[in-house]
């Protein structure tokens, strides 16, 4: 079997209007020595109202605004691709990519003019105007800026796109067996070219509707790629980013941070899940829900030699007990009664509502055994806390909490890992309102109140006692 290499980048990794297309163009160039290349790419960052902003979160903003009556037009959206063409050296290849350009803005207006109509931007109209002036439109500037620097590539146009999902217009859900029948022309595509260039985060309905996945969802489309092309080639995915993989997040601890090497798939998950920037812990839980193994490869792309391998099982535990230490703001406990909350879980799993959440110790009240359940996304409890209460007449909400979580598969061979860092954080002057610390989980949990710094300080605390922490 013929290699292949899935390789996403997000809108960090292209830079503020493409400035570090350059590096890309270079990495590309290195992969494809070996392998196939398919390149998946999120929207690009551009600079609006004097702060860096994803051209995502910049659309959304307009389709909001329109939505309220306002006349916004789409000039701010052309202006990262008109940076990015003016890299193209070839006059036609240019030309051509500004009638692409052109063509995808157009359709962009036409949403805009539906969502000014209806008063209504959600579900397709959304869809439709991410899909025409993020991923999608990125993906084909990108094919003519490849095409210019001598690569033989090609697109992968919407109207044969490889991503089925379901109708969860805006939360979409991949189909794993719908998205094989759908393969050919991409596989056709792929067998002609060496590299190819995706729009991540979009996918499409059997029907042909345009779906969304959550913010995040470029990873889950390199997952689903690999999932479908791994019967027919060795496939392994690569993200690139800005640093690989630290034992912590290098914005919150400057000391004694260490290069983490390797990964289980289930620490990564776990990483992604409770406020580490790895990788959408989605994407890790589709691989493994279709039985599929391949490597992850973390690449810092400014020294792609520095890597962190993911792997189901990895051939060696990068030498320490204690992977990472990290942190998640804004989440929120819901205390639901034991039953009302088994029948929350059905419902949760049965819409395939991904949201992250995680069951702590119960307790009892009134000879009532309640569940709390601890949500790691504090917004999408807000948005659905009448769907929540609606399972429980008794049940409740606390938000601002935050979670500092110890990650590491083997870290149940280090005796007093739970007790020194809940040690550290009581020193910081910080309250530890819940802990839930269990040998198979691989993570120890410890709840705090989110107020002002109070998780970074949390997370540097822990890490300063990560040093101590050894094998015994």
């Amino acid at each position: 079997m013929k290699n292949l290499v899935i390789s996403k980048f997000g809108g960090s990794a292209v830079g503020i209007d493409g400035i570090l297309i350059p590096s890309i163009i270079k990495r590309i160039n290195e992969l494809k020595k070996n392998s196939k290349v398919i390149m998946v790419f999120s929207a690009p960052l551009t600079v609006y109202n004097e702060k860096q902003r994803s051209l995502t979160d910049i659309a959304l903003e307009i389709g909001r605004r329109v939505e309220k009556g306002e006349n916004v037009g789409t000039e701010i959206l052309r202006k990262p691709y008109q940076k990015i063409v003016n890299m193209i050296e070839d006059k036609v290849l240019q030309d051509d990519c500004n009638r692409i350009i052109n063509s995808f803005l157009e359709k962009a207006e036409v949403v805009l003019a539906e969502v000014l109509q209806k008063r209504e931007f959600a579900n397709e109209t959304r869809a439709r105007l991410l899909a025409y002036s993020g991923e999608i439109l990125m993906s084909h500037v990108m094919n003519y800026v490849l095409k210019s620097s001598g690569i033989k590539s090609e697109v992968i146009p919407f109207d044969v796109w490889p991503i089925i999902t379901d109708n969860n217009l805006e939360s979409a859900n991949f189909l794993a067996s719908e998205s094989s029948e759908k393969m050919a022309e991409t596989e056709k595509l792929l067998e002609n070219n060496d590299v190819l260039s995706i729009g991540g985060f979009i996918g499409k309905t059997v029907e042909g509707i345009e779906t969304t996945y959550e913010r995040g969802g470029s990873d889950r489309t390199a997952a689903d790629l690999g999932i479908l092309f791994s019967k027919k080639y060795h496939t392994r995915i690569d993200f690139e980013k800005d640093s690989a993989v630290l034992s912590a997040d290098p914005r919150v601890v400057k000391e004694e941070l260490e290069s983490i090497t390797s990964l289980s798939y289930n620490e990564a998950r776990i990483a992604g899940m409770f406020g580490m920037k790895i990788l959408d812990p989605i994407a890790i839980k589709e691989i493994v829900e279709n039985g599929v193994e391949m490597p992850i490869i973390i690449t810092d792309m400014g020294r792609p030699e520095k890597i962190t391998t993911i792997e189901r099982k990895p051939s060696e535990k990068n030498g320490h007990p204690l992977k990472i230490v990290t942190g998640k703001k804004n989440c929120s406990i819901v205390r639901i009664e034991k039953e009302a909350s088994e029948k929350l879980f059905h419902s949760l799993d049965k819409d395939k509502r991904y949201s992250e959440f995680v069951v702590l110790s119960p307790f009892t009240k009134d000879d009532i055994e309640f569940t709390r359940i601890l949500f790691l996304d504090g917004d999408y409890v807000k948005r659905n806390e009448r769907y929540i209460l609606g399972f429980d007449s008794l049940a409740s909400i606390t938000y601002n909490r935050g979670v500092i979580t110890l990650i590491g598969d083997e870290m149940w061979r280090v005796q007093q890992v739970a007790s020194k860092a809940s040690s550290r954080i009581g020193e910081a002057g910080l309250n530890i309102l819940n802990m839930d610390a269990q040998e198979e989980t691989s993570r120890i949990i410890i709840v705090i109140e989110d107020s002002g710094d109070s998780i970074e300080k949390a997370i540097r605390a822990v890490h300063a006692e990560r040093s101590k922490i050894k094998f015994v």
